[in-house]
């Protein structure tokens, strides 16, 4: 039997990153060693300017894309550029390096500016197809082949996060991955 693969989805601004936050805190209560990323907003007076990745690990920070700030050959999606260098140096090196050393293995977001890096891919794919649990979040619209593969494995369980479920979700999913791995 694999290890479980939880994956939250739902409505945009929903809580599907406060949940992964706090299923990630829980697990490490519990002496969990977590790693992986968790993506966040940056934001200032005028609104959202773009999203950043952290390494949980390392708590090594870049920014994911921003409305303003491009490099290179950017790519975009909507109104931001997504910095592919940030985006590999380190989030496909936080997920990679979960694959090696953590207990539970966090992905957050796998979402349509991820996706736009074939290293990100290829570290999502690595995690999937490892023997550790894996919890992730992946966009609720998404039709990309790797979201896709997640939706139709049976080895994933996909739990919508809703105004009624997001503040019971972070418990139930800690609770069920600390019981499997104890």
């Amino acid at each position: 039997m694999s290890a479980p693969r939880i994956f939250l989805t739902g409505a945009p601004g929903i809580g599907k990153t406060t949940a992964i936050r706090l299923i990630t805190r829980k697990l490490e209560v519990h002496g969990q060693k977590v790693g992986g990323i968790i993506t966040s907003e940056i934001r200032d007076s005028r609104g959202r300017l773009g999203f950043q990745i952290e390494d949980i690990s390392t708590h090594k920070v870049g920014t994911l894309a921003h409305m303003y700030e491009t490099s290179g050959e950017a790519p975009s999606v909507g109104k931001y550029h997504v910095n592919l260098l940030n985006l590999e140096t380190v989030g496909v090196a936080a997920i990679t390096n979960a694959v090696c050393t953590a207990d539970v293995i966090i992905i957050d977001e796998i979402g349509p500016m991820e996706l736009k890096s074939r290293e990100f891919i290829m570290a999502v794919e690595l995690a999937v197809s490892s023997q550790k649990y894996l919890i992730g979040t992946i966009h609720r619209m998404s039709t990309h082949p790797l979201v896709t593969a997640i939706r139709s494995n049976l080895d994933s369980q996909i739990l919508e996060v809703t105004l009624h479920n997001r503040d019971t979700i972070p418990s139930e999913v800690a609770a069920a991955v600390t019981r499997c791995i104890t």
